[in-house]
């Protein structure tokens, strides 16, 4: 199911490069997207739940179903009230919201108010989705992980939609996005009502100064908003400083990452996804052996995929923007100049997943002081590197210094997994099992083998321009189908075969 929501991402990006293209105007609106998408990393999916889950799990697994019912009232109550007050603020706050997250539009008064604009109809977004995520922790914690992994289809759709039939009928064709977003926090909340009544647990909002699994919940959620928001403060940084560099910068970022979240949300976010409840039932069981396995399987069956995936977007990274993204509007030069923080961003592919995987490991043991402490160390890095990367490309006059933003955001994503390794084994909690100098190096031959069948088969950048559409889907299906086919079977031939991946040593 992720797989098909980041399938419908890709064409919904695909859709706005071709009706809107890498300009001034998108950059505003991907502004007003951004921000309260931030928001919603922090109440939704990122801090809440990594709070939530652990503390749910532990109620399912020691309480009764009352307490259980009863925890998830007060929740409802306190999460709704919280974020109405915070979507109000938000929403009436836009313009000094513009002004802090993109200070680089204060001196185009018509990209600023366009943004401020659409900030006002998006922010509504936040309070929707981050009640999604409540409603997804609870069904992932009883093993339901399709219908939450499915939801983001719906705001795929709601932004395709606005784009091809709303926009037209608008005087600012861009603000039909901007609905489309508010529309699919609605939708998506909706979607999960029926599931939760299946399994008797609709949320009955009920407020209450003091309840103990709530001020718990609150507790753990104060650190780990820090923590999980590290990432989307270094990208919302980028965007400040490239709010700076010329106009596309921005757009060219967006599209950048977004192929980066391809592969970062199958394999990294949803086995994440999958591992927290499970790890968070393993802790209260006192089963430091299965947790310990649980965490050595998903390190290994990440890797296995995120290696090759670097490497082979790495290489492919002109081909695959042509192909998804170069028509209408978006032009040859802008292909060029996204797959250069591509090659930035994807580098970093590997950390990035390795966090999702090892910050579970804190939060199940409901220690979220911890990635804390190492998010901060993280994101000041993120910042330093910002200013040496960015600065000599500007005074070099290099075509394309939002690189330099891209590269800084890898890097501090490699220092950020190694400190939460090392935490992980300085506790032992975490010990590596055998087999992993094996393991690398069986992926290394496999990659190798890979590269060496991209670089035969794939024509140069220049004539996928010339190609059309049909040409340049079906030639990437057919190098990506290759690679995948020389990458495992490769790895078979080392040795490695399918049914070990099932196992947790």
């Amino acid at each position: 199911m992720t797989l098909i929501s980041r399938i419908f991402g890709l064409l919904r990006d695909i859709t706005l490069a071709t009706i809107f293209g890498a300009s001034g105007g998108t950059d505003a609106f991907l502004v007003a997207f951004k921000i309260p998408n931030f928001m919603r990393r922090l109440f939704g999916e990122g801090a809440f739940s990594q709070a939530f889950v652990p503390v749910f799990s532990e109620y399912k697994e020691k309480r009764s179903r009352e307490e259980l019912q009863d925890l998830i009232n007060y929740v409802a109550g306190k999460l709704g009230g919280i974020l109405l007050l915070i979507t109000i603020i938000g929403s009436v706050a836009a313009p000094a919201l513009v002004w802090l997250f993109a200070p680089g539009f204060h001196d185009d008064p018509v990209r600023f108010q366009l943004t401020a604009d659409m900030l006002h109809i998006t922010f509504s977004y936040l309070f929707f989705i981050a009640l999604v995520a409540f409603a997804s922790g609870i069904l992932n914690s009883f093993n339901q992980f399709a219908v939450p992994a499915f939801t983001p289809v719906l705001l795929n759709l709601s932004m395709i939609a606005a784009a091809v039939w709303l926009s037209p009928k608008m005087d600012e064709p861009l603000m039909a996005l901007a609905w489309g977003v508010a529309l699919a926090g609605l939708l998506q909340f909706l979607l999960q009502l029926p599931f939760l009544k299946r399994l008797g647990l609709i949320p009955h909002p009920r407020f209450k100064h003091h309840h103990e699994g709530v001020s718990k919940i609150l507790k753990l959620m104060l650190p780990a908003i820090v923590g999980s928001s590290v990432a989307q403060i270094n990208l919302l940084l980028d965007t400040v400083i490239a709010s700076f560099l010329m106009a596309g910068s921005v757009s060219w970022l967006y599209y950048s990452d977004r192929l980066l979240e391809f592969p970062l949300g199958i394999f990294g976010i949803a086995i994440a996804t999958v591992i927290l409840p499970a790890l968070s039932n393993q802790h209260a069981r006192d089963s430091a052996e299965e947790f310990n396995q649980t965490l050595n399987w998903a390190i290994r069956l990440v890797l296995i995929i995120a290696i090759p995936a670097c490497v082979g977007l790495f290489v492919l990274a002109g081909p695959v923007l042509a192909t998804l993204f170069q028509y209408g509007e978006f032009s040859t030069s802008d292909t060029h100049l996204a797959s250069l923080s591509l090659m930035a961003y994807i580098a970093g592919l590997p950390a990035f997943i390795i966090i999702k995987i090892l910050a579970p490991g804190f939060y199940a043991r409901q220690d979220t002081r911890t990635p804390v402490r190492i998010g901060i160390i993280a994101m000041i890095s993120n910042m330093v590197m910002n200013i040496l990367f960015v600065v000599p490309l500007i005074l070099f006059n290099y075509e394309a210094p939002h690189i330099g933003l891209a590269l800084a955001t890898s890097c501090s994503a490699y220092l950020n997994a190694f400190l939460l390794y090392r935490g992980l084994r300085r506790r032992e909690v975490y010990k590596p099992t055998h087999g992993w100098v094996k393991l690398l190096t069986q992926i290394t031959i496999a990659c190798a083998a890979m590269v060496a069948g991209i670089l035969w088969i794939t024509p140069e950048i220049s004539q996928w321009s010339i190609w059309s559409a049909i040409q340049r889907v079906s030639n990437m299906t057919g190098i990506i189908a290759m690679a995948v086919v020389v990458y495992f079977v490769t790895l078979m031939l080392t040795g490695l075969h399918p049914i070990k991946l099932k196992r947790s040593n």
